[in-house]
């Protein structure tokens, strides 16, 4: 794995992590006769309290799910709310919900009145993000007193097939599963939905194409040399390394790296990985996120986000340039960028889109 490069550090942005467990009320004589909500649909994707029936039973999702029919088995990640009947209801609603404050936090499931008069619904948790703008939220959400229309089941703003997905990586791990991504890229609602189609899809494709670079094909999740492992620790910054000196190796498909990379990634995404760096390692969504951080906030040793590069057309070499063009552009190791555009072209043939120019730095 290529070392990497010292980061600029990112201004805390505050997104909340979601994730929290939806609590449930035991059955009793008032509620063992609920009627069944929604049947369960396998390609289907249900965040965190969002319900469905499946075999006589009404379930709810602690946190994001797609294809993992409701037991109390496999993940965990489905909550058994008991037996139901007398048919399929949707869940009462009124339309006293609170108007949308900005910079508020809601969490996933929220609804606000926006100052259009219109509510709309939280798809996932959030720091008070415009209704309107966000692609965070289903709009406009119906509601009229006797009862609410259910949001259609997946946005589908990712522009990459989970088929599609497991064939640009057919040697990847479990831990980096395709539900992991599109959980992840939630966190950043610019990621591969500003611009045209073609823009849209040469982002994922150039975004994928660096990870499976960095990760060897999404198979390494921590830096092969561990003789690297304490050198990312310094010293000079106030928060120091409290995890430990070794602590801030590579992890993860862009191998976030250094103490102060750990603690700006943290503060943007919400959860604090300078005292806890191996959730990169053990939670595939916190792994991607850390990624997506990258390529949407941070310059490195280029001129632009990554992000900024493919949207503005500057192409696929000065995304290299941003992640490690120190090392690898400008001549320092030309097999490294042959490598990253080989997977880019591979990845611009499979979602059927023209690469670009300006693929080499």
């Amino acid at each position: 794995m290529p070392r990497k490069r010292m980061l600029s550090i990112l201004a805390t942005i505050g997104v909340a992590v979601a994730g929290a467990a939806v609590a449930i009320l035991p059955m009793t004589a008032s509620n063992a006769a609920e009627a069944c909500t929604t049947a369960y649909s396998g390609s289907a994707v249900y965040t965190s309290g969002q319900r469905a029936s499946h075999s006589g039973r009404n379930w709810t999702a602690k946190w994001w799910t797609q294809g993992e029919t409701p037991s109390t088995a496999g993940t965990g990640v489905w909550a058994d709310n008991g037996a139901c009947g007398g048919g399929t209801t949707n869940p009462p609603a009124t339309c006293n919900h609170p108007n949308w404050v900005a910079g508020q936090f809601y969490p996933a499931g929220s609804i606000v009145r926006y100052t259009n008069g219109q509510y709309y619904r939280a798809t996932n948790e959030n720091p008070g993000y415009d209704p309107v703008i966000s692609t965070w939220y289903w709009s406009p959400y119906t509601c009229t007193g006797g009862g609410t229309t259910n949001p259609p089941t997946n946005p589908g703003s990712f522009p990459v097939t989970e088929a599609q997905f497991n064939q640009m990586f057919p040697n990847r791990i479990a831990f980096y599963s395709y539900a992991g991504l599109i959980d992840a890229v939630k966190k950043y609602p610019a990621f591969t939905t500003t611009g045209s189609d073609t823009v849209k899809k040469q982002e994922a494709a150039a975004f994928l194409a660096n990870i499976n670079h960095e990760s060897g094909g999404l198979v390494y999740v921590e830096e092969i040399n561990q003789a690297n492992w304490p050198l990312y620790c310094d010293r000079s910054q106030p928060y120091g390394c409290p995890a430990g000196q070794s602590a801030y190796h590579g992890r993860g498909p862009i191998q976030l790296s250094w103490n102060f990379n750990y603690k700006a990634a943290g503060d943007a995404l919400g959860i604090d990985l300078l005292n806890n760096p191996d959730r990169v390692k053990n939670e595939s969504s916190i792994a991607y996120q850390t990624a997506v951080w990258y390529w949407m906030t941070q310059r490195g040793p280029g001129t632009m986000t990554p992000h900024d590069a493919i949207v503005n057309g500057r192409g696929f070499g000065e995304t290299i340039r941003s992640i490690n063009g120190s090392l690898e552009c400008n001549g320092g190791n030309p097999a490294q960028v042959q490598s990253r555009v080989d997977a880019y072209h591979r990845f611009t043939g499979i979602l059927g889109v023209s690469p670009g120019g300006n693929l080499y730095c």
